[in-house]
């Protein structure tokens, strides 16, 4: 399992646009993805779990991956949030 802390930059936060572009990001790959905020955790493949969040912009998020492609998994995640999930 592989865990890295990544802050969101988006101005308007997780909102429907860049969830959903997060989740294609996800989908991808084999591993389970998940990602935590103060007490809650979300599942990266869910658009549902990361509307629920509640993501705002300066949000520091920890995601964790953990399967077979955890380490592709983790770079493509961090690579979109940081150039703003299509933002």
């Amino acid at each position: 399992m592989v865990s890295q802390k990544v802050v969101i930059t988006n101005p308007t936060g997780l909102h429907l646009r860049p969830a959903g572009n997060l989740c294609k990001v996800a989908m991808n790959y084999k591993s389970h993805i998940t990602f935590s905020y103060g007490d809650n955790t979300a599942n990266a493949k869910s658009v549902l779990s990361v509307l629920g969040a509640c993501i705002k912009c300066g949000d520091e998020l920890t995601f964790k991956c953990d399967g077979p492609d955890e380490e592709e998994a983790m770079e493509a995640l961090v690579k979109a949030i940081e150039t703003g999930l299509g933002e």
